[in-house]
């Protein structure tokens, strides 16, 4: 018998139904949930944590982050080593976890030894999932290369160009992406649309051809695994969603067409509002070029409108909040923008059981129950009450579990 403890006298918010179950008891074995009552549990060996009854709920996914994007104006990495990068990315890996997130998925630039870092324990930081490199096509929203730049785009030593990678036709993406796959990419990402942050994409361009996305799928899937894809548009989501990929990131430009098609082929929808509300407050003060303020400006005013038309199609959306450099404190900040059309429980279910579908770990990840991974929060009182003590970096969540262990807990 392994490790074991007893959290009492919860309030459970698991992450799927929508009222909170008042009066429970839950056991931790090891890494995982082995029992939830409604009754006291009994366990002499078990060490035992009185919650008080305060809400007890899976610790939280985030479906895009960007761990390795160090500063908001991209330009000023062309010069940092892979190494310095990595350096400045360890405290915002940890600033994660202090915030309740225990598993993100890294959409661009997260790779195998930043994972293994977190796994062996050498950093703290949330569960990883990544995508490798980015795949783009020459001159699209991974090509952050300067118009008189004639160069090879190369991620060896440059961080500008360690977070995507270029492919053009469909046997070089099919390459690129059994190339990320055997450095240990978990999922493919590619982008298939232009995009706000790169500089000479226009951003309601459609990124590659169907036979290129027809590749990346195809071969995605012969790995027991998936694609998603950087789209703004509807028609560039549609492209996508036709070919294949099955998770469609920002979507802000969508209409309801794009809406029915991804309900009818059970894509998901992953909003990211937060980066677009904070680079409008900050772009500035960050040197942001007006290109891409402007191009920023399109998007946020689309944001909110795609989160009613993805309800409406029936659309599953997940939680992604895609900020980097200084502003990824806003991370828990997503909650509040989506609260603005959506109920707490559902906004709640985006970044727990929805997230967990997403990354195929369901039953697993993102919900107490028997069997789940030891992922939890306690709360200190009713997030779907209020959604700020989701906020502050933290400052409500008496306990943060991962995997079994404590990385915060002020219940002793």
């Amino acid at each position: 018998m392994g490790s074991m403890t007893i959290f009492r006298n919860c309030t459970i918010l698991d992450g799927v139904a929508n009222e909170p179950w008042p009066g429970c008891d839950v056991l931790v074995e090891d890494n995982r949930i082995r029992e939830v009552a409604d009754r006291p549990i009994q366990g002499s060996e078990a060490a035992v944590i009185d919650v008080g009854g305060r809400t007890l709920m899976p610790g939280l996914i985030d479906a895009h982050v960007h761990v390795y994007a160090i500063h908001l104006n991209q330009g000023l990495t062309e010069d940092i080593p892979l190494t310095q990068m990595t350096a400045q990315a360890v405290p915002r890996i940890k600033a994660m976890l202090d915030r309740g997130f225990t598993t993100v998925r890294d959409t661009a630039g997260g790779d195998y030894g930043i994972r293994a870092a977190i796994d062996s324990g050498f950093i703290p930081g949330p569960r990883l999932f990544i995508s490798g490199q980015a795949i783009s096509p020459t001159g699209g929203h991974g090509d952050h290369r300067r118009r008189t730049d004639m160069s090879d785009l190369c991620g060896c030593a440059n961080a500008l160009h360690a977070i995507c990678r270029i492919a053009d036709g469909a046997d070089e993406v099919r390459k690129a992406v059994r190339d990320e796959l055997r450095k240990g990419a978990d999922q493919i990402k590619i982008m298939a649309s232009g995009g706000v942050g790169s500089p000479n994409d226009p951003l309601e361009g459609r990124q590659f051809s169907a036979a290129e996305i027809a590749a990346a799928t195809d071969e995605a899937d012969a790995w027991n695994t998936y694609v998603c894809a950087h789209s703004y548009t509807a028609r560039s989501t549609i492209h996508a969603v036709e070919n294949g990929v099955r998770t469609i990131e920002h979507g802000n430009l969508i209409d309801a067409e794009a809406a029915a098609l991804m309900a009818e082929r059970g894509a998901y929808m992953v909003p990211t509002l937060v980066c677009y509300a904070e680079t409008a407050k900050h772009g500035d003060d960050f040197g942001v070029t007006p290109t891409i303020m402007a191009k920023l400006q399109q998007v946020n005013d689309g944001g909110i409108r795609m989160l009613e038309l993805c309800r409406a199609a029936g659309v599953k959306m997940g939680y992604g909040t895609d900020l980097v450099g200084e502003l990824h404190p806003a991370q828990s900040r997503e909650f509040l923008i989506r609260a603005e059309v959506l109920p707490a429980a559902e906004v709640i279910a985006s970044a727990t059981s929805v997230n967990a579908e997403i990354l195929r770990r369901e039953g697993e990840l993102g919900v107490i129950a028997p069997g789940a991974l030891a992922d939890l929060l306690v709360v200190d009182g009713d997030p779907l009450a209020d959604l700020g003590l989701l906020q502050d970096q933290g400052a409500h969540l008496s306990v943060i579990m991962k995997d079994g262990q404590f990385h915060k807990n002020l219940l002793v």
